[in-house]
Order: structure tokens, then sequence, then C-alpha cells
């Protein structure tokens, strides 16, 4: 399986992380305590598989979210396995935590039970940055990564993207749903991935690396991750004065723009129209020759 897009989360935790050592593996039998009372399929490892391995020769902790069970939601045992995971990493500190996230967001089925997981995994994971453990997010499925999840994945040191993946706050459907149509069209997929997809994120500074849908390119960007981020991996204030400045910007500088490529016009691309055609090598090298340097990209 060479294509991350198209892999499920164990097939891809297996081609990133080697001796991948699964921690409540399926035999374990952890499931959701309130999807069978309403009478909803129940996934013996709760979409997700924590565990610990290596990548590049150093020990690392990870976690994939598996988008094919109820698009890879967070609900109790889920929430709670990965904030387990963290919690582990805290006392046997690996080189770094890697999360291949892919979700919807919170499981709404488990109501205040997931959103208290969700809002428990941010907290374990800002304490393991504190710890100086690089957090390294991987953003490639088919279901993307949005609402909690979507904030979980901001957090993070670095967060990598290929051109197919998708990252929000609110999916397409939730902003049709709660705005209209006519504010946005969740069937339009050019307005989808030009608006949450690889390219738009990174042009924006969201996401730090953009690769190509391959579980190889992915690999290599998170070595190379887990090697920039080295010692500076905890937050601090200065960091978190940093990125408030670069938000504030990108507001007074965008805020009353209505598309991406307005957006992306702003920035000084001249054929804004062939973005979306381009390779992801073509792409990556007209940012770096773009006039001025784009908000947030490293």
């Amino acid at each position: 399986m060479s294509s991350y897009f198209e892999a499920t989360a164990r097939q891809r935790i297996a081609a990133i992380v080697s001796q991948f050592q699964e921690i409540l593996p399926p035999s374990a039998r952890w499931t959701s305590p309130h999807l069978p009372q309403l009478d909803a399929p129940v996934s013996f490892d709760d979409g997700v598989i924590i565990g610990y391995g290596k990548l590049a020769g150093q020990r690392v902790f990870a976690a994939a979210q598996e988008g094919g069970f109820m698009g890879g939601a967070v609900g109790e045992v889920h929430g709670a396995k990965l904030v387990g995971l963290m919690r582990k990493a805290l006392i046997e500190r690996p080189a770094a935590l890697i999360l291949l996230l892919e979700s919807g967001g919170v499981r709404l089925h488990e109501a205040n039970a997931g959103l208290i997981a969700v809002s428990e995994v941010m907290r374990a994971l800002l304490a393991v940055r504190a710890a100086g453990i690089a957090v390294i997010v991987a953003i490639g499925g088919s279901n993307g990564c949005f609402g909690g999840i979507g904030i979980v994945a901001r957090c993070a040191n670095v967060v990598i993207m290929s051109e197919t993946a998708r990252l929000a706050m609110s999916g397409p459907e939730v902003i049709e749903t709660a705005s209209g149509v006519e504010e946005f069209d969740s069937t339009d997929r050019a307005l989808v991935w030009r608006t949450t997809g690889g390219k738009h994120r990174y042009l924006l500074g969201d996401c730090q690396m953009l690769v190509d849908d391959r579980c190889s390119a992915f690999v290599a960007a998170i070595a190379s991750a887990i090697e920039q981020v080295g010692s500076a991996a905890a937050l601090n204030e200065r960091g978190l004065l940093a990125e408030q400045q670069m938000l504030s910007e990108r507001l007074a500088r965008f805020g009353t723009l209505r598309e991406p490529q307005q957006i992306w016009t702003a920035l000084g691309v001249a054929d804004v129209e062939r973005i979306a055609m381009m390779e992801t090598a073509e792409f990556l090298q007209l940012v770096q020759d773009l006039p001025a340097r784009t908000l947030g990209v490293a």
C-alpha cells in the first residue's frame, strides 16, 4: 500500500512506524459503552490504534484514527485511548508523539462524553509539548480533519498534509447546514479543496509540510520534522504570542476576502487557476518563489 489516502489506519501505522507494538490491541475489546444503547455498531478498537515503535531509529509513540469507522469520530473510549497514550509518553519520554489524524470531530452519538474526550485530548497533548516532547500530526485521509480534532491538530508542533488532505474547524456539511448552501455548497468539491485542502493550508501557514500522497513521503517528512523540532518542542509564552500575532496579521490582511483564490492573488500568485493542477513539487517551488513570503509558511 503506497497511497496514504487509500490506506486504512492499520496500514498507515504499519507503513510509518517500524516494530510497532499496539497497546490495547483488538483482543482487548475496548469498545464504546454508549453505542450499543443506540443500537449502533461498535468497533473492536473504537476506531483508534495506539502504541509505540521506531521511526528513523528513534523510539516514538503513535496513534492512528480509522476513518472507516464513523468517520474517525471521537467517543469516550476513543478519546481515553489517546489520552492514555499521551500520559504514558510523559512517563517514558519517546523522541516524538505521532498522530495520524482522520476525523470529523466529536462522535455525536456520545454527546457530552465525546466533547469531554476531545477536551481531555487537547489538554494531554499540550502536557506532552510542555514536557519537551515533539508532537507531529499527519493528515491525508478521505474524511479530513475537522471539528475538535482539527483544533487538536493545530496544537501540535508540526502539521504535515498531502494535497488531498483537508483541515478545518467546521466541515463543509456543517457549514452548509448552519449557514445555507448559498454560503457554502458542500457538494462543490473544488470549493471544498481550495478552502480546506493541503495547498491552501500550506499557503496560510496552517501546515508546515506538504507532501505527495505516499506513505513513504509522510515517513520522510515526519523524520525531518522530529529533527527540526529538536529540543524546541515545548509551548511557551513567546510562541503563543507569535502565533497570535500571525493570526491577527492574517485576519487584517485577508479578513474581507470571500474566496481562497483572492487570498492566493494577494499572496502574489500570478495564475491562481493553475494551482489545483500543480504537482506537489511544482507547487512548493511556486511558494518558494513568491515575491513576498507567505504569512506563517516556514
